[in-house]
């Protein structure tokens, strides 16, 4: 399963079911599960650590040094989750001291070409970004998003679960929850409803997240304000209270410095 041209150091912890392409070369402090396929003429180095079935295509480099100047040879991991799938020409660097020391992909992604996630970002499960997603340090991204081709996201950025990035947005601010943006910098055009239906969204979680958009983006509330109207719709869409908190959640921990996109 692993090409007589790969370069796969003894100390290295690859399940039997593994495979390797021709000319890839994996580092003594890579783990990488069961099923999972390496292309040609990748890199995998660094405290990386691989789960099962994924399908890493060639070219990648994933656990390489941050590009962050304070770095000096710390300890620090990437860690992939299940399920993923990762195109040509990816960059996953590890985490710095700076933060947790981790970044993190979770489980189910889909991720194209030359997609960029930088030190000690955080990433879930189910989703997309689409080729030339670039994203820089310590951004943290739920599940189900989805972002567009050429989408730049700026560091310590947070974008809620199943928001949705038009191409070329360039986000500078957080992104809450069923959010979809679009622009440079990118402002909140609508709620992700179409991949709300898709993934089972009763009528009446729907209705609660479009009353959650016009609290946030056409009331003309402050954002504390909108807070507030947000958490007085759990008495009238009772099966939408777990929508509801998660939006507060992330509401609570918007920087004053970076705000959300308007």
């Amino acid at each position: 399963m692993i090409h007589p041209t790969a370069l796969v150091d003894p100390k290295a912890e690859l399940d039997s079911s593994v495979s390797v392409g021709p000319y890839s070369v994996i580092g003594p402090h890579v783990r990488i599960g069961a099923g999972t396929t390496v292309g040609p003429h990748c890199v995998i180095e660094g405290r990386t650590t691989i789960g099962q079935d994924n399908r890493i295509f060639q070219f990648n480099s994933l656990g390489a040094v941050p590009q962050d100047k304070k770095y000096a040879g710390e300890p620090c991991e990437l860690v992939i989750g299940d399920r993923n799938t990762i195109r040509e020409f990816c960059t996953f660097n590890i985490g710095t001291p700076g933060d947790s020391g981790v970044t993190r992909l979770g489980n189910d992604n889909w991720v194209m070409a030359y997609v960029h996630l930088a030190h000690d970002c955080m990433v879930g499960n189910n989703t997309i970004f689409a080729n030339n997603t670039q994203l820089a340090g310590h951004v943290h991204v739920g599940d189900w998003v989805i972002l567009g081709g050429f989408t730049v996201v700026h560091q310590f950025v947070r974008i809620g679960a199943h928001a949705m990035s038009a191409m070329c947005s360039l986000l500078f601010a957080d992104v809450p929850p069923f959010v979809m943006c679009q622009g440079q910098p990118a402002a909140g055009r609508s709620m992700n409803f179409e991949g709300l239906r898709r993934r089972g969204f009763s009528p009446e979680r729907i209705s609660a997240v479009k009353s959650m958009h016009k609290a946030l983006y056409r009331d003309e509330l402050t954002l504390s304000e909108a807070q507030v109207q947000i958490a007085n719709l759990t008495d009238r869409f009772p099966q939408a209270q777990a929508d509801i908190a998660m939006m507060l959640d992330f509401l609570a921990n918007v920087s004053p410095q970076r705000g959300i996109v308007r």
